[in-house]
């Protein structure tokens, strides 16, 4: 599928499940990993992760682009198009949209970060194991209230 089907593709579900016509410019993104698809506020434009749609198949794509296609009609109307808003659930529900998109099987995504700094209490040592770099003069142990130190660990 190349992008003129995916806009057509869209173009019909926003008529059928929404009644209303999408206008705007929707396309597959390749670089999209772990999320099924996005909308972006300022141009309006639709994209689709590809690889939903070669793992998953057609009708787990379509949910993802009624999600939104939610996202899209709430937000042109000026009501509350955020995930946390009521009327984006509601809206959601009604189309039959999914609320997250399924991970994707062949590793494609995140991938977690090792352990990469060690905070090592100066009192009791304990030991609080952290992926991102971070300010010890902040922090507390939360065993015995001791001051920590940073120790970064070296993968060999």
């Amino acid at each position: 599928m190349d992008n003129a089907e995916l806009q057509r593709w869209i173009e019909q579900v926003s008529l059928e499940h929404f009644g209303v016509p999408f206008t705007h410019e929707a396309l597959f993104n390749r670089r999209l990993t772990t999320t099924g698809g996005r909308y972006m506020l300022k141009s309006h434009r639709i994209e689709i992760n590809p690889h939903q749609l070669e793992a998953y198949g057609r009708d787990d794509v379509e949910k993802i682009i009624k999600h939104e296609l939610c996202h899209y009609h709430l937000h042109i109307r000026g009501r509350g198009y955020r995930h946390r808003d009521p009327e984006f659930k509601a809206l959601l529900q009604k189309v039959g949209g999914s609320r997250f998109c399924q991970s994707l099987p062949d590793g494609k995504g995140r991938k977690p970060l090792p352990y990469r700094y060690k905070l090592v209490c100066k009192s009791c040592g304990t030991e609080y194991l952290r992926k991102r770099k971070m300010d010890p003069k902040r922090y507390r142990c939360g065993r015995c209230a001791g001051k920590l130190g940073l120790h970064h660990i070296t993968n060999e």
